[in-house]
């Protein structure tokens, strides 16, 4: 690796160790951490409701099946 390339991957590991730590602990950190589990409760969520509606239908179309 030369000189430039080793002084451009030092910089950008300075810069995300930098953006890291204002994410982490700077202005509106409450705010994004707290909208980060509201994203992950709603994801957790739909999966779960999806798969609710994937059982419940497939339920439904083999007992109407049994019935006819």
């Amino acid at each position: 690796m030369s000189l430039k390339e080793k002084t451009i991957s030092e910089v950008e590991n300075r810069i995300e160790k930098i953006e890291r730590a204002i994410a982490k602990n700077g202005v509106g950190s409450n705010y994004l951490s707290k909208a980060e589990r509201v994203q992950r409760d709603l994801n957790i969520g739909l999966a779960l409701g999806g798969l609710a509606l994937l059982a419940g239908a497939t339920a439904w179309v083999l007992t109407s099946r049994d019935s006819k």
